[in-house]
């Protein structure tokens, strides 16, 4: 952070700056971060400590100021702390008035992604082309909702040009909470697709929650739309410039998509009228798509062709999301921080393209409302026009994809379990070389066990 003293702190957060004895000069050093972890602590940061279901934040006051922090929020009068700190009602709101403030300070380009499926994808991929040209601040991992967002704001420090945001909901105001903290200048919005269904239960309901952002940026913002999206191409962005992006002859386009083999897709990407080829080291048409708005995004800030195609061309994933992992001569893909049918339908389109054999570990899709169950079972359709060789399913509601292909008299070899374990029990041992095996679900399920399990099975 930058420019934020104690004092403007406190003021931000309607708080009660508190300082030792002795301590008055203290007011006007500055913090250099904040965070709500005391094991992130750094020197001089503002460690924010929250009251959760099982952790009392204000536990680890003293810790965090043992590993330098220069101050502490707290929602309760501390006896003797070990530094200056400032009295709120409520942490949680006292972070999100400090990142608004904060946001106000800073003159760098914010860039906003928002969408039902490809966000932390998308974000990894524009962040990977800008920074060619410019010292990036982007979302760690998918910190993007009512904590993660203004924690990544106050990430920001003076050598950083451009941040790139992760924005996520899950119901009506959330996004207007969340613009009013990040203000972007450009929004980038991937699809409306379904997920979140049980609160705002249909794609126009989430269409309406998404498109809230748009009250909370400058009237000459650019807002980047997936034009292959139905609900997207007639978004009312309330008079902010439109930007397309997508397979059907939109400013920012690609033909000739063709998959290298299960890392990577090539393609011919046309910008503003001028084509080049890129091979994208990920794989999957929806990763070209998400090049796409990169490309976009880059070309807004003055990014030429060069830069662009370089940057899409070492973009990379991260853990969980369609993370490519090779134990000997398998081929494990990593999807499983999250999960809604788009997602899935794309992950098990890149897993019918396996050179050898397929295999499908799934597991439960969450928040899809009173339709989860169809929406479950169509999964188990789409995984046989796929031809998926094997399908291993876990929990309640995966038992409508196992219905599904046992209803079809499907060539998938399908079996469903009760538990992670009792599935995994099954699954190790027909493991062999050449195969590609494809754990996805929602990320209450804690498939990343799945994912070790193979690993370590195979190393």
């Amino acid at each position: 952070m930058k420019n934020m003293t104690l004092k403007k702190v406190a003021q931000a957060v309607n708080g009660q700056l508190i300082l030792p004895e002795g301590g008055q000069d203290l007011a006007d050093r500055v913090i250099m971060g904040a965070v709500n972890d005391n094991r992130k602590v750094e020197e001089d940061f503002l460690f924010i400590p929250m009251v959760g279901a099982r952790v009392d934040g204000h536990d680890f006051i003293e810790d965090a100021f043992s590993k330098g922090a220069l101050a502490t929020l707290a929602e309760k009068k501390l006896d003797n702390p070990s530094g200056p700190y400032i009295l709120v009602e409520d942490t949680k709101l006292a972070l999100k008035q400090l990142a608004t403030a904060y946001r106000m300070e800073l003159s760098i380009p914010i860039i906003g992604v928002i969408g039902s499926v490809g966000k932390t994808s998308t974000k990894e991929m524009i962040s990977s082309v800008l920074e060619t040209r410019f010292s990036v601040l982007k979302t760690d991992g998918n910190f993007n909702n009512e904590i993660g967002l203004p924690l990544t704001i106050c990430r920001i420090r003076d050598e950083h040009q451009v941040a790139v945001v992760e924005m996520g909901i899950s119901d009506f105001g959330e996004m207007h909470r969340l613009g009013d903290i990040a203000k972007p200048d450009i929004v980038v919005m991937t699809n409306i697709g379904q997920c979140h269904l049980e609160f705002l239960k249909d794609r126009d309901g989430i269409l309406k929650a998404k498109t809230e952002v748009f009250e909370h940026m400058p009237k000459d913002g650019i807002v980047i739309l997936n034009g292959d999206d139905d609900k997207l191409i007639d978004a009312d962005t309330l008079g902010r410039k439109k930007v397309f992006y997508g397979f059907n002859g939109q400013e920012f386009s690609a033909t000739e998509v063709t998959p290298e083999g299960m890392s990577a897709t090539k393609a011919t990407i046309s910008v503003m009228g001028e084509t080049f080829q890129a091979t994208i080291p990920l794989p999957g048409i929806h990763n070209v798509a998400n090049g796409l708005a990169a490309a976009a995004v880059g070309t807004q800030l003055g990014l030429g062709i060069e830069d662009i195609k370089k940057g899409l061309e070492k973009a990379e994933t991260i853990s969980g999301r369609n993370n490519i992992i090779n134990v000997r001569d398998i081929t494990i893909i990593d999807d499983c921080y999250n999960a809604n049918p788009v997602s899935m339908k794309a992950s098990i389109e890149v897993l019918g393209k396996a050179p050898a054999r397929s295999i499908a570990v799934l597991g439960d899709m969450g928040e899809l409302g009173e339709d989860e169950r169809k929406l479950h079972y169509e999964i188990g359709q789409y995984l046989e026009e796929n031809h998926i060789g094997y399908v291993f399913t876990v929990g309640d509601l995966s038992e409508e994809i196992n219905k599904a292909l046992s209803q079809k008299n499907s060539s998938c070899m399908a079996h469903h379990y009760a538990t992670v374990d009792a599935m995994l029990e099954d699954l190790i041992p027909i493991i062999r070389g050449g195969d590609t095996i494809l754990v996805k679900a929602s990320h209450f399920m804690n498939f990343s066990t799945v994912v070790e399990a193979i690993k370590a099975k195979f190393n």
